[in-house]
This record gives structure tokens, C-alpha cells and sequence, in this order.
């Protein structure tokens, strides 16, 4: 899903300033914005819907008041929930839709486009990016040469978090190989704590423990190759990344729960497990979203109570760098266009990643965002590595597919990831059902 390596220099305390002004602003009033400038759009309406709940979709709005405060415009906000290609389709058809969407799937985006359902991005949204961002961005947002997706949230998603606590206990340090994860896993395991919980109830979460087995093990050509489906799921490499991967999930000692205490927890609850009051796990892989989590609903302290590791190499390959993003689109059914696309450009700016960036939670693609902007030392030097990653990233596989395949709970590679999870015993057959599902998808 969804959601996530992303991530340098701006005037120190510009951030600040900005802040300081929009309070003000805000405090006396009227129709001028925190930098002086006449609120343009005031009188004007923006709806937002993305897939962000709880923690995210709070601290999302604040970005969206900060663009009310500059412009005066009214923004709203309506979550769609994981199920975001099938609820615009509704809206759209229902006469009903947003103006902007917050897509959380390259392939998503793609369908949106092929369906005519997209307006493109002004040329000064382009210039924005191209201003800001490394060029990789602005070609996931591209479909058949027109620039339509800005992204704005990124998540580093090779990250492993842990617990110091456990580690110590039982004497483990962060693991720089897969099989010392494994390894370091029965250690802790041994020691009285479940090495990791995973939240198999979404089935996105899955998906990327897959996408950095396979990245590290197979290599970056191989991976654009399956993203693309230009190799089929039945290939050897995915067979042998299936394996690998059945070697954590189908080890009771490493997983809280066994498989099927997996499929009943969900994100939220598997960083809960780690970091909460009563620990059940010492390990949660996942984005570096889960120092949201961690600090806005456990109340603990990154860097100190909780911290991560890269997600370790996989059989002498490279540490992968996965990362997934949000992109901003227009739609074309909106009823606010020309406010639309300001919003998107400001989107675009380092002031509109600061304001998320400080709340926690985040990591922006934006390279101009300055690290100062970032609350802990550990988003920033996940953020650092994510930038500096540049245009060799690599974009969450999932998120690439079509909806059908990827990006839809109940369905596709999430429900047979889940199925893999309950019984990993027969990689082949996973890849069997990973290609009949991939090749319906495709239209293959």
C-alpha cells in the first residue's frame, strides 16, 4: 500500500517564521494570508479524500488549514478508507466527486488517467517539481507523457523497528543480513518475547515484506521486471523469495501469534504490540510511518523507546530501498478546479512538507524540505536517505499494479499473501495464484 526510502537544505528557522506568521494571521483574522499576500481564493471550497484515518488524517488536515490560512479557501476532507479506486469510481459516476485525491498507488493513478478521469497538472505545478523533486517522482506521477500526480507523502519503507528493551534483554543487535534476522529472531524468541508482529489483517503490510525480500534477493532489473509484469509470478526469483519469506512467516517462534494471530492484527495493533504497555513482540517491520504511532498514540519517545534498522540484505543482494507514496491528482468531476490546482502547488512547496514534517509521522519526497523540519533525529535520517537514494529508489510493487491486483483488500496479491501467511508451505502454488491473478489484472 500505501504507504512507503523517501526523503535537505532550506534557511534554518524558515519553518518557524512561517508558523509564527500563520498563527498570528489566524489569531487577528481577515483576508490576508501569514505572508502579507491577499488571500485569493477566499469564498472558494476544496474537497480532499484520501485513504488516511487516525493519527494521518489529522495531521494531513493541518497541512490543509495552513493552505486555508495562505488562501482563504475552505478545505474538507473524507477518507476513503484502503478501497480508494473503488469509491472515486463511485463518486465520479455518482456526480459526486472530490476535487483532489490523495492516490496511494502508482497504478491507481494510471487507471484514474487511462479512464479520462484526470485533469494534468499546470505547468507550474510541473515547475514546482521539477524544482524540488528528483526526477523519479515526477515519472511516477506521468502517464503517456502527461504530467498528472504530484506526490507529497513518501514512506521509507525498508525500515525494521525495534525495541532497545528486548534487544538488550536478550543481548541482539540490529541485524545487517536476513539469515542474522532469522537468527537474532530465535534468540530473542528464547529469551521470553516473539521476535516480530505482523499485521496481516490489511494485507498491504505483506506486500512489502515481499517487495524487499524479493528487491535485495532478485535485484533491481528483475524487480522492474515483475513490477511491469514483464516477467510472470511463476518465475523462479519469486518462487525463491516466496521461500525465504516462508522461512519467518511459517516459524511460530518469530511470528506473535503464529499466522493466524497475524491475520487478526492490524497495522496500528502490531506497533502496539512492540512499543505498547504490555509488549508482545520485539520487532515490527514496516514504513517510517510507524513513528506516528509511536509517539502520537503510544506516547513514547523515537530514538529512545523505540528505533530501526535497514531491512537487512537477502542472500548476498543489496539492502533494499522500497519506498510508496501519496500523489495529489485533480479530477476532471471536481467542482472547483482552478483551487484545485493551487492547492496541488502548494503541495508541491517545502513550506507544505515543514507543516506535516513537524507534526510527526512523515516523510516527503521533497528534497528542499530543510532536516531541521523533522522532530526526531531518526526521521531525519530516514528522510536524508531517502532523498539522497534519488532516482535509484525503487517504488512499492504493489503499488505499481493495477488496483485489482494490488492495491484491493479481499482480493489479488493482498488475500494470497494472507493465504501464504495462514500456510506458507507451498511457495510454487502462491506463485501459481500470484500469476493467474496478476495476468487477469493486466488483461493478460
Amino acid at each position: 500500500m500505501r504507504r512507503p526510502a523517501v526523503r535537505h537544505i532550506r534557511a534554518a528557522g524558515s519553518g518557524a517564521a512561517v508558523l509564527a506568521l500563520a498563527l498570528g494571521a489566524t489569531a487577528c483574522g481577515g483576508t490576508v494570508s501569514a505572508g502579507g499576500k491577499k488571500q485569493e481564493l477566499t469564498g472558494q471550497t476544496v474537497t480532499v479524500a484520501g485513504v488516511w484515518t487516525g493519527v494521518e488524517q489529522r495531521n494531513f488536515k493541518k497541512v490543509l488549514d495552513a493552505f486555508s490560512e495562505k488562501t482563504g479557501a475552505k478545505v474538507t476532507f473524507a477518507s476513503t478508507g484502503d478501497n480508494v479506486s473503488t469509491v472515486i469510481g463511485s463518486q465520479v459516476e455518482g456526480g459526486n466527486a472530490p476535487d483532489v485525491v490523495m492516490v496511494p498507488q502508482v497504478g491507481v493513478l494510471q487507471q484514474f488517467a487511462k479512464k479520462g478521469w484526470l485533469v494534468p497538472l499546470s505547468a507550474e505545478v510541473g515547475a514546482e517539481a521539477d524544482k524540488n523533486f528528483a526526477k523519479v517522482w515526477k515519472d511516477y506521477g506521468t502517464v503517456g507523457k502527461k504530467y498528472y500526480g504530484l506526490y507529497f507523502k513518501a514512506s521509507h519503507k525498508s525500515t525494521v523497528w525495534y525495541s532497545p528493551e528486548a534487544f538488550g534483554q536478550a543481548g541482539v543487535a540490529p541485524a545487517k543480513t536476513y539469515q542474522e534476522l532469522l537468527k537474532s529472531g530465535r534468540t530473542l524468541s528464547d529469551s521470553g518475547v516473539p521476535a516480530f508482529s505482523v499485521a496481516g489483517e490489511a494485507g498491504w503490510p505483506l506486500t512489502d515484506w515481499f517487495e524487499n525480500v524479493y528487491l535485495s534477493q532478485a535485484g533491481q532489473e528483475k524487480y522492474d521486471r515483475l513490477a511491469a509484469h514483464k516477467i510472470p509470478w511463476t518465475d523462479p526469483s519469486v518462487v525463491k523469495a516466496l521461500t525465504s519469506l516462508g522461512k519467518l512467516f511459517g516459524d511460530k517462534s518469530l511470528v506473535a501469534g503464529g499466522g493466524s494471530g497475524a491475520l487478526r492484527t492490524d497495522f496500528p495493533e502490531s506497533v502496539q504490540q512492540v512499543f505498547g504497555p504490555e509488549p508482545k513482540a520485539a520487532m515490527v517491520y514496516e514504513g517510517d510511518f510507524v513513528s506516528a504511532l509511536v509517539t502520537d498514540e503510544l506516547h513514547k519517545e523515537v530514538g529512545k523507546d523505540a528505533k530501526f534498522f535497514p531491512f537487512p540484505a537477502v542472500d548476498g543482494g543489496k539492502a533494499p530501498v522500497v519506498s510508496g507514496g501519496d500523489a495529489a491528482v485533480v479530477l476532471k468531476a471536481g467542482k472547483n478546479r482552478k483551487a484545485a490546482m493551487e492547492l496541488v502547488k502548494y503541495l508541491a512547496t517545502p513550506e507544505a512538507s515543514g507543516v506535516w514534517a513537524k507534526a510527526g509521522g512523515y516523510l516527503s519526497p521533497n528534497k528542499k524540505v530543510p532536516a531541521n523540519a523533522y522532530h526526531d533525529e531518526v526521521t531525519r535520517k530516514a528522510a536524508a536517505s531517502l532523498t539522497g537514494a534519488g532516482n535509484s529508489v525503487r517504488f512499492d510493487m504493489s503499488d505499481q499494479a493495477p488496483a485489482a491486483f494490488g492495491g484491493t483488500q479481499g482480493a489479488g496479491e493482498w488475500k494470497l499473501l494472507q493465504d501464504f501467511l495462514r500456510d506458507p508451505s507451498d511457495p510454487k502454488g502462491t506463485a501459481r495464484k500470484l500469476e493467474a491473478a496478476a495476468a487477469k489484472a493486466y488483461g493478460k
